[in-house]
């Protein structure tokens, strides 16, 4: 049988192979595989087929099989993955080396604008800030009034807005 001759009878009963593979639980996945039939008909050398409708139907069968087998390693291959690298995808949450020393930096460089404004003024901030303590409670601690904290938290904060100033100018 030529090559063309089995081409005609794909042509002739492509409706009857569909519906053939999606019974047999192609699905969405019919059209992908008869058009994985028709190339590989394409591509074939003249040889003796007895029954070219069996063999297509054949075919198209083992070709549907080869893409479920195929489907179900990588979902295992891909499950495998998921479980080593524990859902991250292999990722890190780590930031980047680059963007971590830019953030010490920065730190360091707030830091040292809030401690310009006095010790006792980062001390405030960053037991209210960093600590999480009202800042009553620094009052007490400290033995300051509720008013110098507020005043002091104002110092921090006006000194953080002249340093952010400063960076978006540079």
């Amino acid at each position: 049988m030529t090559q063309h001759e089995l081409q005609a009878v794909f042509l002739n009963h492509r409706d009857a192979l569909l519906r053939f593979l999606r019974a047999r639980g192609a699905g969405d996945n019919a059209e992908d595989i008869l058009q994985d039939l028709w190339i590989r008909v394409e591509d074939m050398e003249t040889i003796a087929i007895n029954n070219p409708l069996a063999y297509l139907y054949r075919a198209a069968n083992n070709l549907m099989h080869d893409r479920y087998r195929m489907s179900q390693r990588a979902r295992k291959r891909d499950n495998n993955w998921s479980e080593v690298t524990h859902g991250t995808g292999g990722a890190s949450d780590l930031p980047l080396p680059d963007r971590a020393l830019a953030a010490r930096q920065q730190l360091a460089a707030v830091e040292a604008r809030i401690g310009k404004a006095g010790p006792r003024v980062f001390r405030i901030f960053q037991r209210f800030r960093i600590d999480g303590i009202g800042q009553r409670q620094i009052a007490e601690e400290m033995g300051i009034s509720l008013s110098a904290v507020e005043k002091d938290l104002q110092k921090a904060y006006r000194a953080i807005a002249a340093w952010r100033q400063s960076e978006d100018e540079n």
